[in-house]
Formats: C-alpha cells, sequence, structure tokens
C-alpha cells in the first residue's frame, strides 16, 4: 500500500466563505464553501482515492479490501469496515449554529451511528473570530428550555476570541458553535448527527427556518460542563511533535517544521492522517513511496506504514492524526 490522496467533497452552505478554494489552490468557481470534507466513510458522502493504482476507489472499498491493512488490526476489531474518522476544512463567513453531538451510547441508540467527539485547530482567524465552547455558568434543563425560548441561550455559554493555532477539544455533550470568521481544521469520529439549538433566527433559500432539536439535545448536553477557558494549551516547539489531543477517539499532534523528521510508525496499529497547514513537503515511506503534502491537503498513511521521512520545503506546519 501507499500514501493516499482523497477528491475533496466541497460543501455549499448558509455560512459559508471564500477561503476554502484558494487555500486548497483549487480550481473552482464555487461560492459559499463552508466545509471541504477531506477523508470521509459518511453514507453520501464517501472519499474517492485521486492517486495511485487504486484511483477512483472509495474509502469504504478501500476498508473492505485492505482491512486491517488499511486501518490497523485494533482498530479493525474494533469498528470493522467503519472508517473511524472525518475530516474537514470549515470557514465560517457567518456564525454556524449553536449545537451539540451526542455521545457513542445515544447516538447507537437514536441512530444507529457512532458519537461525535471532536476537535477544532484554528487555520485562520479573521478580527473578532470567535468560538463557542461549553458554559461559562452552570444552568438547569429547566433554564435551558427557558433561554431557548426566549433568546437567551447564548448569554450562559463561554465565548473565545480565537487565533490561528488555537485548539479546542470538544467531545460530545458539550454545547459549542463556530463562529464568523474562523477557519479551522476539524478532526472528528465518523458522523453527521448534530442537534441544533439556535441558528440566529436565519431562513433558507427558500426562506424557512431550519430545523432545530433542542428536545433531543437536552438527553446529550453536559450541563456541568462549565469552564473559564475551554482552550488546550501547548507549547509549541519546532522540528518535533507537540501533542495537542490525546482522547479515545483520536490522537493528535502538530509539526511545526524547517528541517526533515523521521516518523517510525513500526509499532503503532493505526492509519494515520496528515493534515497541510502551512507550506509544502515531501513524504517518502519506508517503501520508497513518495507524494507531496501541500497546505490544504490530507494524505492517508495506511497502517502498513513502518517509517515516513518529511521533507519541508521551506516552513511546514502540519496535523498528523489517528487512533
Amino acid at each position: 500500500m501507499y500514501p493516499l490522496k482523497f477528491e475533496p467533497i466541497l460543501k455549499q452552505t448558509l455560512w459559508g466563505g471564500d477561503k476554502i478554494i484558494p487555500f486548497k489552490h483549487l480550481n473552482d468557481a464555487l461560492a459559499n464553501v463552508g466545509e471541504s470534507w477531506e477523508v470521509s466513510a459518511v453514507e453520501g458522502s464517501e472519499s474517492v482515492v485521486a492517486n495511485g493504482a487504486d484511483k477512483g476507489m472509495t474509502l469504504p472499498e478501500m476498508v473492505r479490501k485492505y482491512k486491517a491493512a488499511l486501518v490497523g488490526e485494533a482498530n479493525y476489531a474494533r469498528f470493522g469496515e467503519k472508517f473511524p474518522l472525518l475530516i474537514k476544512f470549515i470557514d465560517a463567513k457567518l456564525d454556524l449554529s449553536i449545537q451539540v453531538h451526542p455521545g457513542d451510547e445515544l447516538a447507537k441508540q437514536r441512530h444507529n451511528s457512532f458519537g461525535k467527539n471532536e476537535m477544532w485547530y484554528v487555520i485562520d482567524a479573521d478580527k473578532g473570530a470567535k468560538l463557542i465552547s461549553g458554559f461559562a455558568r452552570e444552568i438547569t434543563p429547566e433554564a435551558y428550555q427557558e433561554r431557548v425560548d426566549n433568546g437567551t441561550f447564548a448569554e450562559v455559554l463561554c465565548t473565545c476570541d480565537v487565533r490561528p493555532g488555537d485548539v479546542f477539544y470538544v467531545p460530545a455533550g458539550r454545547v459549542h458553535g463556530i463562529g464568523a470568521g474562523a477557519f479551522v481544521a476539524e478532526i472528528q469520529q465518523t458522523s453527521d448527527i448534530t442537534y441544533r439549538i439556535f441558528d440566529y433566527n436565519r431562513k433558507d433559500k427558500e426562506g424557512k427556518s431550519r430545523e432545530l432539536h433542542t428536545a433531543q439535545a437536552l438527553d446529550a448536553i453536559n450541563f456541568a460542563d462549565v469552564q473559564e477557558d475551554f482552550r488546550t494549551h501547548y507549547e509549541q516547539l519546532p522540528n518535533e511533535p507537540v501533542q495537542i489531543v490525546d482522547s479515545p477517539y483520536f490522537t493528535t499532534s502538530v509539526y511545526d517544521m524547517t528541517e526533515n523528521i523521521t516518523c517510525d510508525y513500526s509499532e503503532l496499529d493505526s492509519f494515520v492522517i496528515l493534515i497541510g497547514v502551512e507550506g509544502s513537503c515531501r513524504l517518502t515511506d519506508n517503501e520508497g513511496n513518495e507524494v507531496t503534502l501541500a497546505a490544504g491537503e490530507t494524505v492517508l498513511l495506511p497502517a502498513s506504514t513502518q517509517e515516513l521521512t518529511i521533507c519541508p520545503e521551506g516552513k511546514v506546519k502540519l496535523l498528523e492524526t489517528y487512533v
């Protein structure tokens, strides 16, 4: 097997902006692109291999064909033929809805789906851009319904000014929202289950309000999820991986580099996904396969990869994630 690239799946949205197309160096005139799904096995939005001998195959077809050689023995035993992660770029020209995602148990019970634990890495942020994550003060389920009804729910949420490099881990049950001007990479479980709580009274192109899920959200919300600052604080170190998230669902590190780095994956029983955030580099695996990774691109390394050398062309920043 070899490092895999995929065709991006571009999603036009009510709130989408104009950053994704140039960031990914795409020759495309689409407007209001809110999301680019980079690696996806979500039904109806399956990623298609863009390079090499398996070009044209979907990600679910790849998992069925290569099994543990692609995803790792433990992941194949745990998830079977369901690929466990979904990778996106998100560009919010307008505020996204305030929402919450169910955990594994509730999502399985209601939707026969994985839950949705996720993280954000801020790639770019306009002046004044914000992210909403968790509660600023504790409220009761009764107060939740009252505040949703009277339009004051946002007043009890923790709203943070953001800048490039900020990291937020967003576990299932945490109320959250991406604010206007924020451009993020999102790493999450493979799930498209979202409960919208408040959508700023917007109408869609047909003049209808989008469906809200305030009653379903009630059972999913962690009402005790109160902090002053929900950011993940980390030290940025040059030319070595810095772990920023370590969860049962994925482990993510950031690389900020100007020198070659060789990654030893021989003891890792998982695929690895690399997400280009800044600059460009060459990736060469232990079998001599070589691909480029530029800002806006994503590469999936199969679990059979033993070693990878990353050769930056100038300054490079990338995210590495695995299960």
